[in-house]
């Protein structure tokens, strides 16, 4: 039970008890008031009249309402076990898609939000910045084009693409595909992932169903001795959701047509006018300029690989079949192969001393302490008590999420922040990979109270079992790290509008904040304190440890010294290749969006594009090899959300924003990461702020001088 002064929370937690009717019920009613609001001040105030309270302040008290409840109806699609409630939440979101639309291009609302920007009333900074990017919303979202057939078009496109975004995404969380393989072709994966898997029966009998959740893809990858397994694994998950093929194409045509109707050169220049890069020529540029930088140390790395890969074949007694060749399913097998025999790097024995909930404790423990907070896991009647029906189920969408109440520890004033939840293990039609949700934005309302947020991080990490809890992998933990460093931004966040609450930043800016806490999970001091051996859990898990080990001592309870250092050293290696990879997806995303011409878009052959690229950037070769050249074997940009969900023409933000990062960590956390001042420093500075300013400003204002680049090509061994 939480301790008395943390058991009755200001504002209670948002409740999940829609019903198919009602969440299309709801978003109706949302847009019907939204819509109502906007009339009432066309009709009462005319260009004369027009202020930021009068027009402004209105819409922004009614968004700030609105996003209370719209976040969570389209929320239920990326969660729910029902999939009636997940078809309503995506009809839901396109409503709100349809009504945001409708309201970027009222004439009579543009007007009254011009008129008032034109008369430059005195407004405080945040709202000054409201008024500025709703007018240029406004612009561009076509107001400035004339009435009629080009409005009419460009309208028209908008909703399309909602339309794509929605049923692309859906289609990628409704995911059920697999393969059927002996226990011969999996051989090497590790007991834990195949006990887990489905079963066969009838015609399968004897075989395993390995689906593409990443619990059961990335270990059959790294594990799996034959290459022909890996191969087809590979191949059969660039080709899971074929049916969004035709849709990123559609959608890359109609993006490149609504810019050009805009006046812009293409769609990437559209985009990147309001991102910190500005234009497209600074974000080719500095694509460019890395992917030279890398290139010599990614062929380095392919060397040594494939060296490694000879080897191993040769001691397998399959020296014949060495062609020379490096392969795309070949690298997740010799990188960890790479790790163990070189660096001594045994990652099964790593996620011993990483079970899920000691790290996630762990994890907790490092932002109290740097920033200034607590964290209350709400359990049991605590739950029925806050709930506003009296029902704790009603406070969480299934079983699993874990609650916590956050707040300010008392030198940070002891006041109440708001509601973290944890929706950690994979589950069917739910969202595939690992982020974080934003559910209520925190912002001041009309009565000049603070409205308080929630925030929840979705993953599929693998499931416990009677044996063993989950173990995360290290880079499992880096990724919980960065995904909960989102949702404390989203937290701490103190802005007067929801439009800027937390990671509301802008997409080359997004990243940082939590790139930058990644550091943590390469600080010994932090790896010890974020480990405990399973076996230290409970007394079942010692006897199941003990049993399947045979040993005879018990490990030591925390992560030791010599496995910490190994791993560290292993924080570079085939970095190149790494980055590479991510170089593949920035300028495939920039090359698709950075069309000469609009017939150059239309002519685009984008299967080959993605798989060509990617042989050009990394050098990893694929089954072109095999087919005579043929590069469309795979359509992998079919299964990529981010250029579809909103990274387009802006993926390069996840490596530009490393060099924010960078600078911050080694500026500031290097020599001292746990410094709690300098914790509660960037939390005012940085987290707080979210997008209430220009995020240059933010930047410079913690690092006290602008911005610079050196810390990152030092990281990544690239200076000269």
């Amino acid at each position: 039970m939480a301790p008395e002064r943390y058991r009755t929370p200001p504002q209670a937690p948002p409740k999940f008890i829609a019903t198919p009717s009602s969440l299309v019920e709801d978003t109706k009613r949302l847009i019907d008031r939204a819509r109502n609001v906007q009339n009432e001040i066309a009709r009462n105030v005319s260009s004369a009249d027009a202020s930021f309270s009068k027009v402004n302040l209105q819409m922004a008290h009614d968004d700030n309402k609105m996003s209370i409840e719209s976040h969570i109806i389209s929320f239920y699609q990326a969660v729910s076990t029902s999939q009636e409630l997940r078809d309503a939440s995506t009809e839901a979101e396109k409503l709100l898609d349809d009504w945001g639309i409708e309201a970027s291009m009222r004439e009579d609302m543009f007007k009254l939000v011009d008129a008032t920007l034109q008369k430059n009333e005195p407004l405080d900074p945040e709202s000054r910045r409201l008024l500025e990017k709703e007018h240029k919303d406004y612009i561009r979202n076509g107001l400035n084009l004339p009435v009629g057939t080009k409005r009419d078009r460009f309208k028209e496109i908008k909703k399309r693409l909602s339309e794509i975004s929605i049923i692309f995404q859906k289609n990628l969380n409704e995911e059920k595909g697999g393969l059927w393989l002996t226990r011969d072709e999996l051989a090497g994966v590790p007991q834990d992932v195949l006990g887990n898997l489905e079963q066969g029966l009838g015609e399968n009998e004897g075989k395993l169903r390995l689906t593409f959740k990443y619990p059961d893809l990335f270990p059959a990858l790294k594990y799996a001795k034959s290459a022909a397994t890996r191969q087809k694994i590979f191949v059969e998950n660039e080709n899971k959701v074929n049916q969004n093929v035709p849709l990123f194409r559609e959608a890359i045509i109609l993006r490149d047509e609504a810019a050009r109707l805009l006046g812009y050169n293409n769609h990437a220049e559209f985009k990147i006018e309001d991102k910190m890069s500005k234009t497209p020529k600074t974000v080719d540029d500095f694509l460019g300029d890395l992917r030279t930088r890398l290139t010599p140390g990614g062929a380095r790395e392919i060397e040594a690989l494939l060296a490694l890969k000879k080897a191993e074949m040769e001691s397998n007694g399959n020296a014949a079949s060495f062609d020379g060749r490096y392969y795309l399913w070949d690298h997740r097998y010799y990188d960890r192969l790479m790790l163990e025999r070189d660096y001594s790097l045994d990652q099964e024995k790593i996620a011993e001393y990483f079970p899920l909930g000691p790290t996630i404790g762990g994890m907790l423990r490092i932002f109290e302490e740097l920033f200034g907070l607590v964290f209350i896991e709400i359990t049991g009647e605590d739950r029925d008590r806050i709930s506003e029906t009296g029902q704790g189920s009603d406070i969480t969408w299934h079983e699993d999420v874990k609650l916590f109440s956050v707040w300010d520890d008392e030198g940070e004033g002891s006041g109440f922040v708001g509601y973290l939840y944890l929706d950690l293990f994979p589950r069917e039609g739910k969202y595939g990979h690992a982020a974080n949700f934003n559910l209520q934005p925190g912002y001041v309302d009309e009565s000049g109270d603070r409205r308080y947020p929630a925030t929840a991080l979705v993953c599929n990490f693998s499931k416990p079992t009677a044996k063993k809890p989950s173990l995360l992998k290290h880079d499992e933990v880096v990724t919980l790290f960065h995904e909960l460093g989102h949702g404390i931004h989203d937290l701490v966040s103190r802005t007067t509008y929801s439009r800027f609450h937390g990671t509301n930043v802008v997409r080359d800016f997004v990243e940082a904040p939590s790139q930058m806490l990644e550091n943590w999970c390469w600080t010994p001091s932090q790896l010890r304190s974020l480990s405990q051996h399973y076996s230290y859990i409970s007394s079942s898990y010692k006897e199941a440890y003990d049993e399947a080990t045979n040993r005879a001592n018990q490990p030591p309870e925390h992560i030791p010294d010599d496995l910490i250092e190994n791993l560290i050293k292993t924080k570079h290696v085939n970095d190149a290749l790494f980055n590479l990879r991510q170089l593949h997806f920035g300028i495939f995303d920039m090359t698709v969006h950075e069309q000469l011409s609009h017939q150059a878009a239309e002519d685009m052959e984008i299967s080959l594009l993605y798989n060509k690229m990617r042989h050009d950037i990394s050098k990893l070769e694929g089954p072109e090899v095999f087919n005579g050249g043929d590069w469309s074997w795979g359509n992998g940009q079919a299964t990529f959300g981010h250029l579809i969900g909103g990274y387009d023409a802006g993926y390069y933000g996840y490596l530009s924003s490393q060099v924010y990062s960078m600078d911050m960590f080694y500026s500031v956390f290097k020599d001292d990461p746990m410094n709690k001042a300098e914790g509660r420093r960037y939390r005012h500075t940085v987290l707080e702020r979210g997008g209430s300013q220009e995020e240059m400003r933010t930047l410079e204002d913690f690092l006290g001088r602008k911005p610079s680049s050196e810390a990152f090509y030092k990281e990544l061994g690239l200076t000269s």
